[in-house]
């Protein structure tokens, strides 16, 4: 694990975790507050490493200091929920047998203010020591592991309390003013921190760059396109947000975040059939065994929210109530929900004070 300030979450994550695992390994990249003396509490095997404006070079030099068969990294803002405890213990007692080279787990990133989870991807998360695998990427970073990979639902919860800030940002603009050449996941990687610090014109352009990188990684093309999609969504450029999300279909069948996002867009554009439509054909789409990033309310809830929000946009209040009530399975206490069947009643009473008028 790699470290910097991070006492207010440091005990939290070591505290899920710490009976689970043979060794602990702190690397601190020159915290300020008490995030040394909170992982003395769990190991002596700390270490300092100078910051030099790369994650992946103090991941590494974190993974030289293990010593065990195999290596488990989380981040400080990390927690290994009990399920998920239980799962890696049974896990422990294959690795060896099975010649596990590398475990891949839920990685769920973000919530809504309800608590439910919006994004999730599949995280290298324990990988064989011998097998030395290595980081890459300045941010962002990525292990980049060969051979044998195992798939598991094992989840890691990713509970961030400090607010955003442009650390990251930084890194990458100091690399490329330094002449720096980016890796593809790179350039995808500072797109998106210019969209997340609302640079969107910039984002546009160096998620186009990725675009024309030779990566055959559809998962990260499909992503990016998704991104195109909502940067020109905020420009209320609808026909070109449109032609990216369709451009997804030609690299793998339909996926749920594309098919909401055009529901989405056709709302935007009054024409709330067409948004049913779209709608409609996420919620018969699986999830994808094999995609490394998904948002589950797309899959899920989301669209059936939607569909309710449409029908009650066209006077359809049975079907609104449907597609709510389908919802309210998956999110039962939402506000979403709520608000909706609130809304729904409220008309119901409109119209039937209408007709006895």
């Amino acid at each position: 694990m790699i470290v910097r300030d991070e006492e207010e979450v440091l005990d939290r994550c070591l505290s899920s975790i710490s009976d689970l695992v043979d060794e602990i390994i702190i690397v601190d990249t020159g915290s300020t507050d008490q995030t040394k003396e909170i992982a003395k509490k769990y190991t002596d095997k700390i270490y300092d490493f100078e910051w030099v404006d790369d994650f992946s070079a103090a991941r590494n030099f974190s993974f030289s200091k293990a010593t065990s068969d195999y290596i488990f990294w989380l981040d400080a803002d990390d927690i290994v929920p009990q399920d998920s405890r239980k799962q890696i213990l049974k896990l422990k007692e294959k690795l060896i047998p099975h010649n596990m080279e590398c475990v891949m787990m839920e990685y769920e990133y973000s919530y809504d203010q309800e608590g439910n989870p919006t994004f999730t991807h599949r995280r290298e998360r324990i990988v064989k020591r011998e097998c030395n695998f290595k980081w890459v990427g300045l941010v962002h970073e990525i292990l980049d592991v060969t051979g044998l990979v195992f798939v598991t639902n094992i989840v890691i919860k990713h509970l961030k309390t400090k607010p955003n800030t442009d650390r990251n940002i930084k890194i990458y603009e100091k690399a490329i003013e330094e002449g720096k050449k980016l890796t593809a996941r790179d350039v995808l990687h500072y797109a998106n921190e210019c969209f997340d610090h609302k640079k969107h014109s910039e984002a546009i352009e160096w998620y186009q760059k990725f675009l024309k990188e030779d990566s055959d990684n559809v998962d990260e093309r499909i992503y990016a396109y998704l991104k195109l999609v909502d940067c020109y969504i905020h420009f209320q450029q609808y026909d070109e947000a449109l032609k990216y999300g369709l451009h997804t279909f030609q690299l793998d069948t339909p996926r749920a975040e594309v098919c909401c996002r055009l529901g989405y867009i056709y709302e935007f554009k009054k024409e709330i059939e067409k948004a049913i439509t779209w709608y409609k054909i996420a919620t018969v789409i699986d999830i994808p065994d094999q995609s490394v990033y998904v948002q589950q309310p797309c899959y899920t809830w989301l669209p059936h929210v939607q569909i309710c929000a449409c029908y009650m946009s066209l006077g359809n209040l049975e079907k609104a109530k449907k597609h709510n009530d389908i919802a309210a399975k998956y999110i039962p206490n939402s506000s979403y929900v709520t608000n909706n069947d609130k809304i729904i009643e409220e008309m119901k009473a409109k119209n039937n004070n209408s007709h006895h008028e």
